[in-house]
């Protein structure tokens, strides 16, 4: 069971109540009078993530009052995540029990809310601890909590223990828990297995790169491949980044700390697909055999490629990927990536952008972000900005002339390698919490994730 969670109630333990401000109305009501005006004169609305301790006899902690909006939406989820670190440590039980969805969402927020990066120091603190409601979706809570652990480790741990060869073993860790076959693709072997772009990208840091390649579930079943981007860290190349620029690049292999988290809850819920996790994983360094502006790199799909910009080199490492991919005919293919600060600029760090071929595909997962409180924006794959990419010399280029639509001007040159008939989505990550609130910590963040695994269910059903 992850930390904050337990799965049964021990011999002691606080009551946890949840109430919406009609049920503390209600409550008020029924409340025993000293116990009535301890509450309301702490102040206590039942707002979405206030608390109010309530006394034993003996000063002890008797029980706990936990406000939320009750709209099993957002507010709910972070307001559950709060609880965690707010709470003086112990155990907590709900009393009463929510209802099933409420219960569900109120333990995967408590989770996420318990989580703390302790590989090199401990946690300030305990978090307190919920025992899972009996009617939760127990099955759910625990993969929704793996795939973010997974992810957020992945992205917190910094670049000098998490380069192309930790990312593969944490990959390769994944596939033998979960019984998944393994082909990992290293150094020149990138080109003589045609996976140029990749090597091109990879080939001056000392740390080889590596083509990752997970396949898991029954053949026959619906094919379904994710793809992550994998820079464990991005210098930009010759076109070498500033301080500022460069500090959070250990993030930079976020999607594919999100492809392997992702993979986890699709094995753990036993989904009926067959699917493939593919990870270009390389570093962007600089030496004297570095990738160059003007460079021109044949690609795995055959299109040249022009370097406008040694730091658009994520792009380049996915065309292979997705290139890749298109070979077995995916039924739905998604690319997770670090991929633009102009996203950044357009839509700020918590709100991610995504980009369809298909606009039935992104309403089915705009649909599953709102009910899973995981928010995506719906971005436009706008032709009109492909000649944008226009080379003089080669069939597109890997940057732009200008500074306009940057997110969206990427997304068209994936699209190139994913193909425009493909179901294919986009999705344009953050990967980070510039700053800690409840249940986000300051630090590496899981996005879409919820979503995506909703959509991949529902899809596995249908196919």
């Amino acid at each position: 069971m992850s930390a904050g969670l337990r799965p049964k109630k021990p011999a002691k333990s606080r009551s946890l109540t949840v109430l919406t401000k009609s049920e503390f109305a209600a409550w008020l009501k029924k409340a025993p009078a000293p116990r009535r005006r301890f509450v309301e004169q702490s102040g206590f609305t039942a707002a979405p993530g206030e608390i109010a301790l309530l006394p034993a006899a003996d000063g002890a902690i008797a029980g706990v009052l936990a406000g939320i909006r009750g709209n099993g939406g957002p507010d709910d989820l972070w307001a559950a995540a709060g609880l965690a670190q707010k709470l003086p440590a112990g155990v907590y039980a709900c009393d009463p029990e929510p209802p099933p969805a409420l219960a569900t969402l109120a333990a995967i927020g408590w989770g996420l809310g318990a989580y703390a990066f302790t590989r090199y120091r401990k946690a300030a603190r305990r978090p307190a601890e919920l025992v899972l409601p009996k009617n939760a979706d127990r099955a759910k809570v625990a993969r929704t909590i793996a795939g973010a652990t997974l992810t957020r480790d992945l992205v917190n741990t910094p670049a000098e223990d998490m380069g192309p060869a930790e990312l593969a073993a944490a990959a390769s860790a994944l596939a033998k828990r979960h019984g998944m076959a393994v082909r990992i693709v290293e150094g020149d072997d990138l080109l003589a297995q045609n996976y140029p772009l990749i090597h091109a990208v990879g080939r001056a840091s000392a740390r080889a790169p590596r083509l990752i390649d997970l396949t898991w579930g029954d053949p026959t079943h619906p094919r379904i491949t994710i793809v992550g981007k994998g820079v464990c860290f991005d210098t930009g190349g010759l076109d070498l980044k500033n301080d500022a620029g460069m500090k959070l690049m250990k993030k930079d292999m976020g999607g594919a700390a999100h492809v392997l988290g992702l993979a986890e809850m699709i094995a753990l819920a036993k989904l009926k697909i067959r699917l493939r996790v593919l990870v270009a994983a390389v570093d962007n360094a600089v030496s004297g055999n570095a990738f160059r502006p003007l460079d021109v790199i044949r690609s795995r799909k055959g299109l040249t490629v022009e370097i406008g910009n040694t730091d658009a080199e994520g792009r380049l490492i996915l065309a292979d990927a997705l290139t890749d991919a298109l070979a077995e005919k995916p039924a739905l293919l998604i690319d997770f990536a670090t991929l633009t600060g102009a996203a950044r600029v357009a839509l700020g760090p918590e709100l991610p952008p995504m980009y369809a071929n298909r606009d039935e595909t992104a309403a089915a997962l705009l649909r599953h972000a709102a009910a899973e409180a995981d928010p995506l924006w719906h971005m436009p794959l706008w032709a009109g900005y492909r000649s944008h990419l226009d080379s003089k010399v080669a069939d597109l280029n890997n940057v732009t002339g200008n500074a306009f639509a940057g997110s969206v001007t990427a997304a068209l040159f994936l699209q190139e390698f994913a193909g425009r008939d493909t179901d294919w989505v986009h999705l344009d990550i953050y990967a980070w919490n510039p700053s800690g609130r409840p249940g986000r910590p300051e630090g590496a963040e899981a996005q879409c994730l919820r979503a995506v695994f909703a959509l991949i269910a529902e899809r596995a059903e249908a196919l």
